[in-house]
Order: structure tokens, then sequence, then C-alpha cells
């Protein structure tokens, strides 16, 4: 699959699109020119370092809506065997934006719950593009007891532009059942670490995002409201939302700073897109980590840390 530049990275594709021409002339003419390409590689690699080593907010933003960016199943996939998802809220439906299900992590039984906003159009509109309704947190809220039932960790994905905003969610009670879900994730008997893969927005992220330890890849976003509503709110323009992003500290690195995130994962160079193995592996690592930390703390003492640490975010 060839990947889709953004703006920012125009310079790059074009070296990337010279050097795929200089290898079909090499393999069409039996030509050696393996020299060249090796320099453009090497040119290429440097100049992709260079422009991601100092992205401002707004390019990240862009690079965490990437069109090509791994999301919650992509992850799932390649992270997880013997995954069996589960559907349902048992009281509506079932909803396709919010993934659910019971699966393994070098052979250790986990509870899986992630957002997904599908890949091509008729996958993205039924994922709802990853807005969830009231059933979707419903339906994590019911695998959340489970997981607790049977002292299973809870391992969540983010990767959302918010909440759905239909008139049909507000009539269902999506503000109670988001509310229900952050109360029942502050005090659930069982480990959750929760990871931002790529644009955790609002409280449609945070309807599964309480745990005791939360990180986000590198290149992800984690805020409040999206630059462009902000910048409609300030500025009565979504023009500006690059300086809405600059003034939100919505980044990684940025929220790492403020004590918001616990850790950042390091994606490929050039963004998870480019390299989902690669970023799919470091993720487990992380995870795996986590998870052992969390089976080594007594539950007392998990829900001690986890409720100083939402008492935190006040200060």
């Amino acid at each position: 699959m060839s990947l889709e530049p953004l703006d920012f990275e125009r310079p790059i594709a074009a070296l990337e699109e010279r050097i795929e021409q200089l290898a079909t002339i090499n393999s069409a003419d039996n030509l050696d020119i393996a020299a060249e390409i090796s320099y453009l590689r090497d040119k290429s690699h440097k100049l992709t370092a260079k422009i991601y080593s100092a992205l401002p907010p707004w390019n990240i933003v862009q690079v965490a809506r990437h069109i090509q960016r791994p999301h919650s199943w992509d992850y799932i996939q390649r992270i997880f065997t013997n995954f069996d998802e589960l559907h349902g809220d048992r009281r509506f439906g079932d909803d396709h934006a919010i993934i659910t299900g019971i699966g393994r992590i070098e052979g250790m039984p986990v509870t899986i719950i992630g957002q997904e906003k599908g890949r091509t159009t008729k996958d993205k509109v039924f994922r709802n593009f990853g807005m969830a309704r009231p059933e979707g947190y419903r339906k994590a809220h019911r695998v959340m007891k489970l997981a607790a039932r049977f002292k299973l960790p809870v391992l969540t994905l983010l990767d959302t532009p918010g909440a759905h905003p239909g008139i049909d969610a507000e009539e269902r009670g999506i503000s109670e059942a988001i509310a229900v879900n952050l109360a029942t994730m502050s005090n659930l008997p069982t480990p959750i670490i929760c990871t931002v893969i790529g644009e955790g927005s609002s409280g449609g992220a945070l309807g599964i995002g309480v745990g005791d330890h939360l990180c986000m890849m590198q290149f992800a976003t984690y805020f409040v409201i999206s630059p462009e509503g902000c910048a409609n709110i300030i500025w009565k323009t979504a023009d500006k939302a690059p300086e809405a992003a600059e003034a939100m500290g919505i980044t990684s690195s940025a929220l790492l700073k403020l004590g918001l995130v616990d850790a950042v994962i390091e994606e490929p160079l050039g963004g998870a897109h480019r390299d989902l193995d690669t970023a799919a592996a470091r993720l487990k690592a992380h995870l795996l980590k986590q998870l052992r930390v969390a089976a080594a703390t007594p539950t007392e003492q998990l829900l001690e840390r986890r409720y100083a640490r939402l008492l935190n975010y006040a200060d």
C-alpha cells in the first residue's frame, strides 16, 4: 500500500518517488545504480528524521488523523492471540465504534476495549468514524464488569474524534453512559492500562480512558476539544486551528511534562503508519511491562494509587 503524504511530507514523498523510479529502471534495464539509490534512501531517512524531530502541534494532529494510521483492530490483530470479540450492551444493541473482547498477550488473558474508526469508506460508516453511541460505552461497561469478575486486566485503546453528537445518542443518555464508565473505572478492582493510539478527543475518549497507567503513542494527541472547535470558539474561525493546537498542549511530549501522561511510546521513523509491525511490537512490549507491574501490586494498593492519581489531576 502506497503512503498518502501529508503536506509537510511532500519533500520526503518526492525523494521516495525518485527512489522507486530508479529501482524500476535498475530492474528493467539491468543497470547498476545501487549507489545512487542508497544515497537517496539515506537522504530520505535523514530528511524524515529532521522533519519529524521538530513537528509543530498542528502537524502532529495531522499525523494522528492520518488516513493510514493504524487503528485498534490493526493493533489487536498483531498484539493479541485467541481474541474473542464480545458484542452488545444487553440493553439496546451493538455499537461497532467500540471493539471489545477477551484475548491473550504472551499467554496472559486480558480484556481489550478499543475505539475503531474504520479504514475503507464502507467500514468508516459501519464504525461511525469511531464515534460511539451510548450502547458502545455500555458495552464497554459490561465487559469491564466481566473483567473484574474474572480478575482480568483491562487494556483500552483510545482513538476517536469524540462521542457521537447526534440526537439519538442524547435520547439514549450518552452523558450518563460516559459518567457511569468514569465512576466504574475509578474503582474497578482489576488493573486498567489505557493507551492513546491516535486521536483522543473529549469525553468520547475519556469514557474508556480512566486507569492505573496512561500512555500515548508518540504522535498521538489527547484533548478536551479539537483544535478546530477551540479556534471556532475563541477566534470564530477554524482557520486558527494551528494556533489553537499550539496553545492547547495536546501532544504526548507536552502532556508528559504536565504529568497527565505516564509514558510515551516511540513510533517508527515517520510515524506508526510507515511501519505498523514495529509500532505494534513497541506497544506490546510496553503493555507487557505495565502488566507485570500491575500483577505485582495488591488490589487495594492499586485502587488507592488510582484514586490519588485522579485527585492529582485537579491540582
